[in-house]
């Protein structure tokens, strides 16, 4: 059996890793974009949409229904690219340890 309190002490480092990983999610904002650039959104780190950017371009009679599409798109663009850095921010907050966590709820690795 290896020594508890060795064990212990590796746990309370890794949730404090975790913690701070959290709270810089918290502060992390990320692009999406779609139709070339024609429209972009930003996204806060819990995934809250926070703005949206439309090309004058697109401002026209009858041209709603593709600013409303472009509008989904860009989103999941930028919600892709948040997952992707949660999931290597947690990774590397975790460390060794991640592969013993990946089972727990609420976890993504």
């Amino acid at each position: 059996m290896k020594d508890l309190g060795g064990l212990m002490k590796q746990a309370q480092e890794m949730q404090q890793k975790l913690a701070d990983a959290q709270a810089r999610l918290a502060e992390l904002t990320v692009d999406g974009t779609a139709g070339g650039g024609m429209v972009t959104v930003t996204l806060r780190g819990n995934g809250e949409l926070a703005k949206v950017v439309l090309d004058e371009s697109l401002v026209e009679p009858g041209e709603g229904e593709v600013i409303a599409d472009l509008i989904v798109a860009a989103h999941a663009d930028a919600k892709k690219k948040l997952d992707a850095k949660q999931a290597q921010l947690m990774q590397e907050a975790a460390g060794p340890m991640a592969g013993m966590m990946g089972g727990l709820p609420g976890m993504k690795f």
